[in-house]
């Protein structure tokens, strides 16, 4: 007897028609055809079912602020940064508590099960921090939330920073964060990656720094941050968030920076829909993209992941928590449409992230926790297109979201009376 069978599935490596028996939290059986019965059955009719989406780049104390305390007119990265600045002093914890709540539940409802969210830390106050770590306990029974203790004004630049970040690690902040491209000199955020680094490394933490992300090819800090994460023994717990800087530098030297950041095990986070619009504002034409080189890093065996960053604050007014659509938009602007590009973009919203997080338990094999996603579509790469309905969100075995099938009423003569836009996927076999 299991607790729930979910049957005729399609997974993301390719298997069609399995059934998969969860049995308290966990999955207990993935097979072709289970024989046994189940207190609830869920028939997915070739469905492709998935592993939770991961974000691992977010800003969770900023979310759903949007037009507080005004709107970004420019919807430049400069007046966000100013906006928050004005809205910072006024922030309470109740009402940072009030948004992220509400964010978790709209992440919910697209599958969102793991969320990596940087806290700003500049604030002396740490109002961020606390409501933060309320949140955190608040959701652990849906969503794993990691904390990133992020000097977002500046290590160095910004008066307290040094102290206010130690504060938020000992309240219980998970991460070390940093943000070096933003400190007055060159020299002053190599120092800051070096003094954060030592800091994850006494304190037994990972690391993910806010890593060049400008349009400057000179600005070189994921060179530094790769080099201190092998110095303090770091590898694998490391990651490089944004790296925008990247899409403009010299060819021969990423063929030097490249290795190195595969010898340091960097965990790349590219930030697709952020980065495309807030880069290459200084630009005419040709316009730069400003997303990382995401194809030679995920040729070079790093682990690339992708982040949400951004729903509906100063920085992008845009958003919707459905990571699909930062999916969506890497195969686009990194130009990956190829059948296997589209199983990488997949990944590295999935499988990728739940390693950057370093999450346990997470997939689709026997053991492992049973946190699913059932989608309306057939494939990773439908999944990818249609962006479609999460049909059934499940949580360590319970299903906690629910949305029906996304199904059109048409009324013209002579034509079907529904359309069903994930019926219309290629049959490569017919």
């Amino acid at each position: 007897m299991f607790d729930l069978i979910i049957r005729n599935a399609n997974l993301p490596d390719g298997r069609n028609g399995i059934d998969i028996g969860i049995r308290d939290d966990r999955i207990a059986e993935v097979t072709t055809r289970i024989g046994a019965t189940a207190k609830e059955e869920i028939d997915s009719t070739g469905r492709l079912v998935t592993p939770p989406f991961v974000d691992p780049h977010f800003h969770m104390d900023a979310t759903l602020s949007l037009g507080l305390p005004r709107m970004n007119r420019s919807g430049t990265l400069l007046e966000g940064i100013a906006l928050w600045g004005e809205l910072r002093p006024t922030l309470t914890r109740e009402a940072l508590v009030e948004r992220a709540l509400r964010y978790c539940d709209l992440a919910v409802s697209q599958g969102l099960l793991h969320i990596r969210s940087h806290v700003d830390v500049s604030d002396p106050r740490l109002v961020t921090v606390e409501a933060l770590l309320e949140v955190r306990d608040s959701v652990a029974s849906y969503i794993d939330l990691q904390l990133v203790a992020f000097p977002q004004d500046g290590y160095y630049r910004s008066p307290g920073a040094v102290e206010a970040l130690n504060r938020a690690l000992d309240m219980g902040v998970d991460i070390v964060g940093g943000i070096p491209h933003f400190e007055r000199t060159m020299s002053d955020g190599a120092a800051s990656v070096e003094a954060l680094c030592r800091i994850a490394a006494e304190r037994g933490l990972p690391v993910d720094m806010h890593c060049d992300e400008t349009d400057d090819p000179m600005s070189r800090h994921i060179e530094t941050l790769a080099a201190q994460t092998i110095r303090f023994g770091l590898q694998g717990r490391v990651a490089g968030s944004h790296l925008t800087s990247m899409h403009s530098m010299d060819n021969y030297y990423v063929s030097k920076l490249i290795p190195l950041m595969a010898e340091a095990r960097i965990n790349v986070i590219p930030n697709p829909l952020i980065n495309i619009m807030l880069q290459g504002r200084h630009d005419t034409y040709p316009k730069r993209r400003g997303l990382t080189r995401v194809r030679e890093l995920m040729d070079a065996g790093l682990n690339v992941s992708f982040g949400h960053d951004c729903v509906m604050d100063p920085w992008y007014s845009m958003g919707s928590g459905d990571m699909l659509e930062v999916g969506h938009m890497a195969i686009h602007v990194a130009q990956m449409a190829g059948i296997e590009d589209k199983r990488k973009v997949f990944d590295a919203l999935t499988v990728n992230s739940a390693k950057t997080m370093g999450l346990a338990g997470y997939g689709l094999e026997k053991g492992c926790n049973a946190d699913l996603v059932i989608l309306q579509a057939c494939d990773p790469q439908e999944a990818l297109r249609l962006k479609p309905n999460r049909l059934a969100v499940i949580r360590r075995g319970k299903v906690i979201a629910r949305t029906p099938p996304r199904v059109s009423e048409l009324r013209i003569d002579g034509r079907p009376s529904s359309v069903d836009g994930s019926e219309y996927a290629p049959n490569f076999g017919g």
